[in-house]
């Protein structure tokens, strides 16, 4: 094999990388060691700013095939026809960590898929499960300090996060589902995925219909026990990534199904729930799962950095045929994710290999850090203009709406909206076997009998009139493994 001659990065050749410039062998190094200079500069800016959430992840490239023909729902070319495939790039991860905190965490998982169409990039930036804690994006910073460290101490706390979840009964969907054995899957392999949102599909005769993705794993469910989960977390906190790499690379390759659930326009006026609200599902016997593809993830990225950390990843990265839906989450992300990407990757983060569109892009957009104008050269950079051949194509309009109401108001109430209950309770009495309850029930009592401070009883018994409203026994359970006495007031309250 040829050798390389050692370079600096503007492809100078140098032999002295090891020793620096000194005044004799033992005299202070000169500054005029303009490679100590670069080599030491370039170093402490290696990091880029770390994710404020999703920070520990793991990525892999592959390829999404259609199987079924859901065509009469949509006019996205990649659904176009059975067969059709394009390549993708998934990222997988803990929510609430830093990029060095372990992977066995109990903790929702990202579920973030990448699908580069010939009708540009889309994303589906999910989670492990189809609901979340909150229902409105206004939230969300509260939400997750609450998840982070105490400004004081730097330390987690339990107190404040059951202070919040018991402060937001619209939460305790979520909080039972990450509470339980799922809530610490074994690995990313072994987990279901979730658009968790409500977005839309059109079709060529512009009719709309909204829809949820889900992600079904082929490899089988499997958790650790919260013991497990914490043991692994000692031994290996990058368990999840090592078994995702050895997996590929033994040509193990993952795979999931991917469904989607339909509700017309007609049926959304009619639905118990707002069809929209995020801390709520669509039960499958009203509207079945329908089979639409395979996601298989073969290929390891060759680095880290440039692949899985600089990634990025957008629910406004949408193409025709779907769209998003008046969901107050979404509608939150549509901003927040994009212009997290400009400040911590940059406003050319889209021009980077992971992100970029290996087909057509044609825009107005020039310059900023790090742009590369290999694309642009010369073109014209303002619109319209006598000298290029873009055309904004007809065809890719977007979809009309009416609304249903031209009054703005700070919130839009369904009768059920305040109704936080009845989905926890069927969850617990009717989805969980009897050992999946015992285990919730544990990681519960374990997690918040570390709440303390001078509102630990009140917090408590805030939290435990929510577990009461959505079943007895969870409550009742609960209580007792507390030591918490329960009296006439605190039922009453819950009924």
């Amino acid at each position: 094999m040829d050798s390389k001659k050692l370079t600096l990065s503007n492809g100078t050749p140098y032999f002295e990388h090891q020793d620096s410039q000194t005044v004799g062998p033992r005299g202070p190094v000169l500054l005029q060691d303009f490679i100590l200079q670069e080599n030491l500069a370039h170093f402490v800016r290696e990091r880029i700013p770390e994710r404020i959430v999703h920070a520990k992840g793991s990525g892999a490239y592959g390829k999404f095939t259609v199987t079924h023909d859901i065509s009469q729902y949509t006019s996205a070319k990649l659904f176009s026809q059975i067969g059709n495939s394009c390549k993708m790039f998934a990222r997988f991860s803990t929510v609430g960590g830093e990029k060095g905190s372990a992977d066995t965490a109990r903790d929702p998982r990202g579920f973030a898929l990448k699908f580069y169409t010939e009708d540009g990039n889309w994303d589906l930036v999910g989670n492990n499960t189809p609901v979340f804690f909150i229902k409105d994006a206004k939230k969300f910073p509260d939400f997750i300090h609450t998840q982070k460290r105490v400004p004081k101490t730097n330390l987690k706390s339990a107190t404040m996060m059951w202070d919040f979840w018991s402060l937001n009964p619209e939460s305790l969907h979520q909080v039972l589902i990450l509470m339980s054995d799922r809530g610490t899957p074994y690995g990313y392999r072994h987990m279901h995925g979730f658009g968790s949102h409500t977005f839309s599909m059109i079709n060529e005769k512009n009719e709309r219909v909204w829809v949820k993705f889900h992600l079904k794993t082929k490899q089988g469910i499997k958790n650790f026990t919260h013991a497990e989960a914490i043991k692994m977390a000692g031994e290996n906190p990058d368990f999840a990534q090592e078994d995702l790499c050895n997996a590929i690379e033994n040509g193990d390759f993952p795979k999931w199904t991917m469904y989607i659930q339909v509700m017309t326009e007609e049926q959304a006026k009619d639905f118990r729930w707002n069809p929209f609200d995020v801390t709520k599902v669509w039960f499958h016997e009203d509207f079945p799962l329908i089979e639409v593809g395979e996601m298989e993830l073969n290929e390891i990225p060759v680095n880290y950095f440039a692949h899985v950390e600089q990634s990025t990843f957008s629910p406004s990265n949408l193409i025709k045929g779907i769209s998003f839906s008046p969901d107050k989450m979404l509608q939150g992300r549509l901003f927040s994710y994009p212009d997290a990407h400009r400040y911590r990757v940059g406003v050319n983060s889209h021009q980077l290999e992971v992100n970029r569109c290996p087909f057509a892009v044609n825009n107005y957009q020039r310059d900023g850090f790090m742009a590369d104008a290999s694309n642009y050269q010369d073109k014209p950079n303002y619109f319209p203009n006598s000298f290029d051949t873009i055309i904004p194509d007809p065809a890719y309009k977007n979809y009309s709406y009416e609304l249903d109401s031209a009054h703005v108001e700070n919130f839009n109430r369904n009768e059920n909206d305040d109704d936080h209950y009845t989905q926890p309770g069927l969850l617990y009495s009717k989805s969980m076997s009897s050992e999946d309850r015992e285990n919730l029930i544990n990681n519960i009592v374990e997690s918040m009998k570390n709440i303390d401070g001078a509102k630990k009883s009140e917090i408590i018994n805030r939290q435990l009139c929510h577990f009461f409203r959505a079943n007895i026994e969870l409550g009742m359970k609960v209580a007792s493994k507390l030591h918490v006495s329960i009296d006439i007031n605190m039922m009453n309250h819950a009924k």
